[in-house]
Protein backbone atom coordinates (compact mmCIF):
# COMPACT_ATOMS: atom_id res chain seq x y z
CA UNK A 1 0.00 0.00 0.00
CA UNK A 2 1.33 3.43 -0.97
CA UNK A 3 1.74 5.90 1.94
CA UNK A 4 -1.00 8.51 1.98
CA UNK A 5 -0.75 12.28 2.12
CA UNK A 6 -3.23 15.11 2.05
CA UNK A 7 -4.58 17.15 -0.81
CA UNK A 8 -6.95 19.86 -1.94
CA UNK A 9 -8.11 21.49 -5.16
CA UNK A 10 -7.73 25.16 -6.08
CA UNK A 11 -10.76 26.10 -8.21
CA UNK A 12 -12.59 29.25 -9.30
CA UNK A 13 -16.00 30.41 -10.52
CA UNK A 14 -14.55 31.05 -14.00
CA UNK A 15 -11.38 31.25 -16.02
CA UNK A 16 -9.29 34.35 -15.45
CA UNK A 17 -9.87 34.45 -11.68
CA UNK A 18 -6.18 34.01 -10.92
CA UNK A 19 -6.08 30.40 -9.74
CA UNK A 20 -2.92 29.65 -11.75
CA UNK A 21 -0.93 32.41 -10.07
CA UNK A 22 -2.35 31.49 -6.65
CA UNK A 23 -1.52 27.80 -7.16
CA UNK A 24 2.01 28.54 -8.38
CA UNK A 25 2.62 30.89 -5.47
CA UNK A 26 1.30 28.35 -3.00
CA UNK A 27 3.51 25.59 -4.41
CA UNK A 28 6.61 27.80 -4.39
CA UNK A 29 5.90 29.04 -0.84
CA UNK A 30 5.50 25.47 0.43
CA UNK A 31 8.65 24.35 -1.37
CA UNK A 32 10.64 27.19 0.19
CA UNK A 33 9.30 26.19 3.61
CA UNK A 34 10.71 22.70 3.09
CA UNK A 35 7.28 21.07 2.83
CA UNK A 36 7.00 17.91 0.76
CA UNK A 37 4.60 19.10 -1.93
CA UNK A 38 3.63 18.27 -5.49
CA UNK A 39 1.15 19.67 -7.93
CA UNK A 40 -1.34 18.33 -10.46
CA UNK A 41 -3.57 19.85 -13.12
CA UNK A 42 -7.23 19.00 -13.63
CA UNK A 43 -8.03 18.33 -17.26
CA UNK A 44 -5.96 17.97 -20.44
CA UNK A 45 -3.82 21.13 -20.16
CA UNK A 46 -0.24 20.20 -21.02
CA UNK A 47 1.28 23.67 -20.41
CA UNK A 48 0.31 24.40 -16.81
CA UNK A 49 1.91 21.21 -15.51
CA UNK A 50 5.36 22.48 -16.51
CA UNK A 51 4.81 25.65 -14.47
CA UNK A 52 3.59 23.59 -11.51
CA UNK A 53 6.70 21.40 -11.71
CA UNK A 54 8.96 24.45 -11.80
CA UNK A 55 7.17 25.96 -8.79
CA UNK A 56 7.51 22.95 -6.48
CA UNK A 57 10.43 21.20 -8.22
CA UNK A 58 8.59 17.91 -8.25
CA UNK A 59 6.96 15.89 -11.01
CA UNK A 60 3.34 16.87 -11.73
CA UNK A 61 0.65 15.03 -13.66
CA UNK A 62 -2.66 15.68 -15.38
CA UNK A 63 -5.81 14.38 -13.70
CA UNK A 64 -8.52 14.09 -16.34
CA UNK A 65 -11.84 12.88 -14.94
CA UNK A 66 -13.33 12.67 -18.45
CA UNK A 67 -10.65 10.43 -19.92
CA UNK A 68 -9.40 8.51 -16.87
CA UNK A 69 -11.11 5.91 -14.72
CA UNK A 70 -11.52 6.59 -10.99
CA UNK A 71 -8.99 3.83 -10.27
CA UNK A 72 -6.44 5.50 -12.55
CA UNK A 73 -7.00 8.89 -10.89
CA UNK A 74 -6.54 7.40 -7.44
CA UNK A 75 -3.27 5.78 -8.47
CA UNK A 76 -1.96 9.06 -9.88
CA UNK A 77 -2.64 11.09 -6.72
CA UNK A 78 -1.56 8.49 -4.18
CA UNK A 79 1.57 9.26 -2.20
CA UNK A 80 2.95 11.08 0.82
CA UNK A 81 3.16 14.82 1.41
CA UNK A 82 0.87 17.60 0.23
CA UNK A 83 -0.90 17.58 -3.14
CA UNK A 84 -2.20 20.85 -4.62
CA UNK A 85 -4.41 20.39 -7.68
CA UNK A 86 -5.03 23.35 -9.97
CA UNK A 87 -8.50 23.33 -11.48
CA UNK A 88 -9.41 24.26 -15.04
CA UNK A 89 -12.01 26.81 -16.14
CA UNK A 90 -14.90 27.22 -13.71
CA UNK A 91 -15.63 24.71 -10.96
CA UNK A 92 -18.58 23.09 -12.76
CA UNK A 93 -17.41 23.54 -16.37
CA UNK A 94 -17.04 20.14 -18.00
CA UNK A 95 -17.67 18.39 -21.27
CA UNK A 96 -21.16 18.22 -22.74
CA UNK A 97 -23.69 16.82 -22.28
CA UNK A 98 -23.35 16.26 -18.52
CA UNK A 99 -20.28 18.22 -17.36
CA UNK A 100 -18.10 15.12 -17.04
CA UNK A 101 -14.44 16.05 -16.53
CA UNK A 102 -15.14 19.23 -14.57
CA UNK A 103 -13.17 20.15 -11.47
CA UNK A 104 -16.28 19.32 -9.45
CA UNK A 105 -16.34 15.87 -11.02
CA UNK A 106 -12.69 15.34 -10.09
CA UNK A 107 -13.31 16.55 -6.52
CA UNK A 108 -16.15 14.06 -6.06
CA UNK A 109 -14.17 11.22 -7.61
CA UNK A 110 -11.19 11.76 -5.32
CA UNK A 111 -13.09 13.01 -2.28
CA UNK A 112 -10.94 16.15 -2.08
CA UNK A 113 -12.06 19.54 -0.71
CA UNK A 114 -12.13 22.67 -2.87
CA UNK A 115 -10.75 26.13 -2.12
CA UNK A 116 -12.37 28.77 -4.31
CA UNK A 117 -10.28 31.63 -5.74
CA UNK A 118 -12.57 34.59 -6.37
CA UNK A 119 -11.67 37.59 -8.51
CA UNK A 120 -13.05 40.26 -6.19
CA UNK A 121 -11.83 43.25 -8.19
CA UNK A 122 -15.32 44.33 -9.27
CA UNK A 123 -17.46 43.35 -6.30
CA UNK A 124 -17.98 43.86 -2.58
CA UNK A 125 -21.08 42.47 -0.86
CA UNK A 126 -21.99 40.44 -3.95
CA UNK A 127 -19.14 38.05 -3.16
CA UNK A 128 -21.35 36.31 -0.57
CA UNK A 129 -24.20 35.15 -2.85
CA UNK A 130 -21.66 34.20 -5.51
CA UNK A 131 -19.72 31.96 -3.12
CA UNK A 132 -22.89 30.66 -1.46
CA UNK A 133 -24.18 29.59 -4.87
CA UNK A 134 -21.03 27.66 -5.74
CA UNK A 135 -20.75 26.14 -2.26
CA UNK A 136 -24.37 25.00 -2.19
CA UNK A 137 -24.85 23.88 -5.78
CA UNK A 138 -23.67 20.30 -5.21
CA UNK A 139 -23.43 19.07 -1.58
CA UNK A 140 -20.98 16.38 -2.74
CA UNK A 141 -18.45 19.07 -3.72
CA UNK A 142 -17.12 20.49 -0.43
CA UNK A 143 -16.08 24.14 -0.85
CA UNK A 144 -14.16 24.62 2.39
CA UNK A 145 -12.76 28.13 2.01
CA UNK A 146 -12.15 31.15 -0.20
CA UNK A 147 -9.07 33.05 -1.30
CA UNK A 148 -9.97 36.58 -2.32
CA UNK A 149 -7.91 37.73 -5.31
CA UNK A 150 -7.21 41.14 -6.84
CA UNK A 151 -8.36 42.97 -3.71
CA UNK A 152 -8.11 46.72 -4.20
CA UNK A 153 -7.43 48.02 -0.67
CA UNK A 154 -7.67 47.18 3.05
CA UNK A 155 -11.15 48.76 3.11
CA UNK A 156 -12.18 46.58 0.17
CA UNK A 157 -10.96 43.52 2.04
CA UNK A 158 -13.00 44.43 5.13
CA UNK A 159 -16.17 44.67 3.02
CA UNK A 160 -15.53 41.32 1.38
CA UNK A 161 -14.78 39.55 4.65
CA UNK A 162 -17.84 41.06 6.31
CA UNK A 163 -20.06 39.78 3.48
CA UNK A 164 -18.62 36.26 3.61
CA UNK A 165 -18.98 36.10 7.40
CA UNK A 166 -22.75 36.16 6.83
CA UNK A 167 -22.60 32.76 5.12
CA UNK A 168 -19.95 31.29 7.43
CA UNK A 169 -17.38 30.79 4.70
CA UNK A 170 -13.76 30.85 5.92
CA UNK A 171 -11.56 33.41 4.18
CA UNK A 172 -8.12 31.83 3.85
CA UNK A 173 -6.42 34.79 2.27
CA UNK A 174 -6.71 38.17 0.59
CA UNK A 175 -4.34 38.72 -2.33
CA UNK A 176 -3.90 42.35 -3.39
CA UNK A 177 -3.88 43.47 -6.99
CA UNK A 178 -0.33 42.87 -8.19
CA UNK A 179 -0.01 43.59 -11.92
CA UNK A 180 3.63 42.48 -12.09
CA UNK A 181 2.82 38.92 -11.01
CA UNK A 182 1.03 37.47 -14.02
CA UNK A 183 1.34 34.70 -16.58
CA UNK A 184 1.58 35.86 -20.22
CA UNK A 185 -0.66 34.06 -22.69
CA UNK A 186 -0.55 32.72 -26.23
CA UNK A 187 -3.20 31.19 -28.48
CA UNK A 188 -3.07 27.81 -26.69
CA UNK A 189 -2.87 29.34 -23.23
CA UNK A 190 0.25 30.24 -21.30
CA UNK A 191 3.64 30.87 -22.78
CA UNK A 192 5.59 27.70 -21.95
CA UNK A 193 7.58 27.57 -18.74
CA UNK A 194 10.87 26.96 -20.53
CA UNK A 195 10.35 30.11 -22.64
CA UNK A 196 10.26 32.47 -19.65
CA UNK A 197 13.72 33.77 -18.92
CA UNK A 198 12.37 35.30 -15.70
CA UNK A 199 10.61 32.13 -14.54
CA UNK A 200 12.42 31.70 -11.23
CA UNK A 201 11.99 35.38 -10.31
CA UNK A 202 8.31 35.19 -11.23
CA UNK A 203 7.78 32.07 -9.10
CA UNK A 204 9.67 33.56 -6.15
CA UNK A 205 7.56 36.74 -6.36
CA UNK A 206 4.37 34.69 -6.56
CA UNK A 207 5.51 32.58 -3.61
CA UNK A 208 6.29 35.64 -1.53
CA UNK A 209 2.93 37.21 -2.43
CA UNK A 210 0.98 34.11 -1.37
CA UNK A 211 3.06 33.61 1.79
CA UNK A 212 2.17 37.17 2.85
CA UNK A 213 -1.47 37.04 1.76
CA UNK A 214 -2.74 33.54 2.57
CA UNK A 215 -2.94 31.60 5.83
CA UNK A 216 -1.16 28.57 4.41
CA UNK A 217 -1.34 26.53 7.62
CA UNK A 218 -5.11 27.01 7.84
CA UNK A 219 -5.43 26.08 4.18
CA UNK A 220 -3.43 22.85 4.53
CA UNK A 221 -5.42 21.89 7.61
CA UNK A 222 -8.52 21.73 5.42
CA UNK A 223 -6.98 19.19 3.04
CA UNK A 224 -8.48 15.77 2.57
CA UNK A 225 -6.73 12.42 2.92
CA UNK A 226 -5.41 11.12 -0.36
CA UNK A 227 -6.47 7.60 -1.32
CA UNK A 228 -4.13 4.80 -0.48
CA UNK A 229 -3.90 2.37 -3.36
CA UNK A 230 -1.79 -0.55 -4.41
CA UNK A 231 0.74 -0.32 -7.21
CA UNK A 232 -0.35 -0.02 -10.84
CA UNK A 233 -1.61 -3.24 -12.39
CA UNK A 234 1.23 -5.20 -13.92
CA UNK A 235 1.79 -4.66 -17.64
CA UNK A 236 3.54 -7.03 -20.03
CA UNK A 237 7.22 -6.09 -20.21
CA UNK A 238 8.49 -4.68 -23.48
CA UNK A 239 12.18 -4.99 -22.67
CA UNK A 240 15.01 -3.55 -24.71
CA UNK A 241 12.79 -1.14 -26.64
CA UNK A 242 13.85 2.49 -27.17
CA UNK A 243 11.49 5.42 -27.79
CA UNK A 244 12.99 8.62 -29.17
CA UNK A 245 10.91 11.60 -27.97
CA UNK A 246 11.32 15.12 -29.36
CA UNK A 247 11.60 17.51 -26.40
CA UNK A 248 12.16 21.26 -26.72
CA UNK A 249 10.13 24.47 -27.08
CA UNK A 250 8.62 23.23 -30.36
CA UNK A 251 7.67 19.77 -29.02
CA UNK A 252 6.77 19.91 -25.33
CA UNK A 253 3.16 18.75 -25.09
CA UNK A 254 3.72 15.15 -23.97
CA UNK A 255 1.73 13.85 -21.00
CA UNK A 256 4.01 12.74 -18.17
CA UNK A 257 1.73 9.87 -17.11
CA UNK A 258 2.01 8.32 -20.56
CA UNK A 259 5.80 8.49 -20.61
CA UNK A 260 5.83 7.04 -17.09
CA UNK A 261 3.62 4.18 -18.29
CA UNK A 262 5.98 3.41 -21.16
CA UNK A 263 9.00 3.39 -18.86
CA UNK A 264 7.17 1.13 -16.40
CA UNK A 265 6.44 -1.32 -19.23
CA UNK A 266 10.10 -1.51 -20.21
CA UNK A 267 10.60 1.23 -22.79
CA UNK A 268 13.79 3.28 -22.58
CA UNK A 269 13.00 6.91 -23.42
CA UNK A 270 15.67 8.97 -25.16
CA UNK A 271 14.92 12.69 -25.61
CA UNK A 272 16.33 14.74 -28.48
CA UNK A 273 15.90 18.31 -29.71
CA UNK A 274 14.90 19.06 -33.31
CA UNK A 275 15.39 22.79 -32.58
CA UNK A 276 19.05 22.11 -31.78
CA UNK A 277 19.29 20.18 -35.04
CA UNK A 278 19.92 16.91 -33.25
CA UNK A 279 19.40 13.79 -35.36
CA UNK A 280 16.85 11.19 -34.37
CA UNK A 281 18.60 8.71 -32.03
CA UNK A 282 18.75 5.05 -32.93
CA UNK A 283 15.46 3.67 -31.65
CA UNK A 284 12.53 1.32 -32.12
CA UNK A 285 9.93 4.10 -32.35
CA UNK A 286 9.80 7.90 -32.65
CA UNK A 287 7.28 10.21 -30.97
CA UNK A 288 6.90 13.85 -32.02
CA UNK A 289 4.60 15.48 -29.41
CA UNK A 290 2.61 18.63 -29.92
CA UNK A 291 4.01 22.06 -29.20
CA UNK A 292 4.58 25.29 -31.08
CA UNK A 293 6.37 24.27 -34.31
CA UNK A 294 4.66 27.16 -36.11
CA UNK A 295 6.81 29.58 -34.10
CA UNK A 296 9.97 27.76 -35.16
CA UNK A 297 9.00 26.60 -38.66
CA UNK A 298 11.90 28.30 -40.46
CA UNK A 299 14.45 26.84 -38.03
CA UNK A 300 12.98 23.35 -38.29
CA UNK A 301 12.85 23.54 -42.08
CA UNK A 302 16.54 24.42 -42.21
CA UNK A 303 17.71 21.88 -39.61
CA UNK A 304 18.90 19.30 -42.11
CA UNK A 305 20.46 16.94 -39.55
CA UNK A 306 17.08 16.51 -37.90
CA UNK A 307 14.98 16.41 -41.08
CA UNK A 308 17.28 14.06 -42.99
CA UNK A 309 17.57 11.67 -40.04
CA UNK A 310 13.78 11.69 -39.60
CA UNK A 311 13.27 10.79 -43.25
CA UNK A 312 15.88 8.04 -43.05
CA UNK A 313 14.40 6.68 -39.82
CA UNK A 314 10.96 6.46 -41.46
CA UNK A 315 12.24 3.79 -43.83
CA UNK A 316 12.50 1.22 -41.06
CA UNK A 317 10.94 2.64 -37.87
CA UNK A 318 7.45 3.62 -36.70
CA UNK A 319 6.99 7.37 -36.28
CA UNK A 320 3.96 8.89 -34.57
CA UNK A 321 3.17 12.61 -34.36
CA UNK A 322 0.54 14.51 -32.38
CA UNK A 323 -0.75 17.96 -33.35
CA UNK A 324 2.45 20.01 -33.82
CA UNK A 325 4.42 16.83 -34.41
CA UNK A 326 1.81 15.75 -36.98
CA UNK A 327 2.22 19.06 -38.84
CA UNK A 328 6.00 18.68 -38.98
CA UNK A 329 5.58 15.22 -40.53
CA UNK A 330 3.63 16.83 -43.39
CA UNK A 331 4.80 18.44 -46.63
CA UNK A 332 4.33 22.08 -45.75
CA UNK A 333 3.51 24.33 -42.76
CA UNK A 334 2.44 27.94 -43.32
CA UNK A 335 3.11 30.26 -40.39
CA UNK A 336 0.91 33.13 -39.15
CA UNK A 337 2.68 35.58 -41.49
CA UNK A 338 1.71 33.50 -44.51
CA UNK A 339 5.19 32.09 -45.17
CA UNK A 340 5.19 28.44 -46.22
CA UNK A 341 7.95 26.19 -44.86
CA UNK A 342 8.93 22.77 -46.17
CA UNK A 343 8.54 20.09 -43.54
CA UNK A 344 9.57 16.41 -43.45
CA UNK A 345 7.34 15.30 -46.32
CA UNK A 346 6.51 11.98 -44.67
CA UNK A 347 2.74 12.53 -44.73
CA UNK A 348 0.68 14.06 -47.61
CA UNK A 349 -0.35 17.01 -45.45
CA UNK A 350 -0.30 20.82 -45.67
CA UNK A 351 -1.35 22.97 -42.71
CA UNK A 352 -1.59 26.71 -42.12
CA UNK A 353 -1.81 29.29 -39.35
CA UNK A 354 -2.44 32.12 -41.79
CA UNK A 355 -6.17 31.39 -41.48
CA UNK A 356 -6.78 30.36 -37.88
CA UNK A 357 -9.75 28.31 -36.77
CA UNK A 358 -10.24 26.88 -33.29
CA UNK A 359 -10.68 23.12 -33.01
CA UNK A 360 -11.45 22.15 -29.42
CA UNK A 361 -12.96 19.25 -27.54
CA UNK A 362 -12.64 15.77 -26.15
CA UNK A 363 -12.43 12.90 -28.63
CA UNK A 364 -12.92 9.14 -28.52
CA UNK A 365 -10.65 7.52 -31.11
CA UNK A 366 -10.14 4.10 -32.60
CA UNK A 367 -7.35 2.85 -34.85
CA UNK A 368 -6.22 -0.45 -36.31
CA UNK A 369 -2.80 0.98 -37.16
CA UNK A 370 0.38 0.40 -35.12
CA UNK A 371 1.75 2.05 -33.01
CA UNK A 372 -1.66 3.37 -31.88
CA UNK A 373 -3.82 0.30 -32.40
CA UNK A 374 -6.81 0.34 -30.06
CA UNK A 375 -9.34 2.78 -28.59
CA UNK A 376 -8.38 5.98 -26.82
CA UNK A 377 -9.68 9.03 -24.99
CA UNK A 378 -8.08 12.16 -26.38
CA UNK A 379 -8.30 15.94 -26.65
CA UNK A 380 -8.08 18.26 -29.63
CA UNK A 381 -7.00 21.88 -29.20
CA UNK A 382 -5.41 23.80 -32.08
CA UNK A 383 -5.88 26.73 -34.42
CA UNK A 384 -4.19 25.24 -37.47
CA UNK A 385 -6.18 24.81 -40.68
CA UNK A 386 -5.73 21.74 -42.86
CA UNK A 387 -5.12 22.85 -46.46
CA UNK A 388 -4.57 19.35 -47.85
CA UNK A 389 -4.69 15.87 -46.34
CA UNK A 390 -4.57 12.93 -48.76
CA UNK A 391 -4.56 9.22 -48.11
CA UNK A 392 -5.93 6.83 -45.47
CA UNK A 393 -6.94 8.20 -42.07
CA UNK A 394 -5.45 7.09 -38.76
CA UNK A 395 -8.50 7.29 -36.47
CA UNK A 396 -12.25 7.08 -36.50
CA UNK A 397 -13.49 9.76 -34.08
CA UNK A 398 -16.45 10.93 -32.03
CA UNK A 399 -16.92 13.83 -29.62
CA UNK A 400 -17.87 13.84 -25.93
CA UNK A 401 -21.55 13.40 -26.86
CA UNK A 402 -20.73 10.34 -29.00
CA UNK A 403 -21.48 12.24 -32.20
CA UNK A 404 -19.49 10.77 -35.06
CA UNK A 405 -16.85 13.14 -36.42
CA UNK A 406 -14.86 12.99 -39.66
CA UNK A 407 -11.97 10.53 -39.53
CA UNK A 408 -8.76 12.06 -38.20
CA UNK A 409 -5.09 11.93 -39.09
CA UNK A 410 -3.08 10.22 -41.80
CA UNK A 411 -1.05 7.07 -42.35
CA UNK A 412 1.69 6.44 -44.89
CA UNK A 413 4.02 3.50 -44.50
CA UNK A 414 5.42 3.45 -40.97
CA UNK A 415 4.50 7.10 -40.34
CA UNK A 416 1.22 8.27 -38.81
CA UNK A 417 -0.25 11.10 -36.79
CA UNK A 418 -3.23 13.35 -36.10
CA UNK A 419 -4.20 16.59 -34.38
CA UNK A 420 -5.49 14.70 -31.32
CA UNK A 421 -3.52 14.39 -28.08
CA UNK A 422 -4.09 10.92 -26.66
CA UNK A 423 -4.75 11.03 -22.91
CA UNK A 424 -5.60 7.45 -22.08
CA UNK A 425 -6.12 4.07 -23.68
CA UNK A 426 -9.62 2.71 -23.20
CA UNK A 427 -9.54 -0.39 -20.99
CA UNK A 428 -12.96 -1.99 -21.21
CA UNK A 429 -12.19 -4.17 -18.18
CA UNK A 430 -11.78 -1.02 -16.06
CA UNK A 431 -14.96 0.79 -17.02
CA UNK A 432 -16.74 -0.28 -13.84
CA UNK A 433 -13.88 0.73 -11.51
Amino acid sequence: MTPTGRGLIIAAPSSGSGKTTVTLGLLRALHLRGTSVRGAKSGPDYIDTRFLEAACRAACVNLDAWAMTPARLRRLVAGPGELIVEGAMGLFDGAPPDGKGSVAHLAKTLGLPVVLVVDASRMAGSVAPLVAGFAGFDPKVPVVGVILNKVGSPRHEVMLRRALSQIGMPVLGSVPRTPGVSTPSRHLGLVQAQERQDLENFLDEAGDLIARSVDIDALLALGGTLPGVTADPSTPPDANKTLAVAQDAAFDFAYRHQLNDLEASGWHIVPFSPLRNEPVPKCDRVFLPGGYPELHAATLANNSNFMDSLRKTAETTEIYGECGGYMVLGDRLTDADGTAHKMAGLLPLETSFAERKLHLGYRTLHSEIAPVRGSFKAHEFHYATTIRADGPSLFTASDSENTRLPDMGLVRGKVCGSFAHIIEAVDTSAQSN
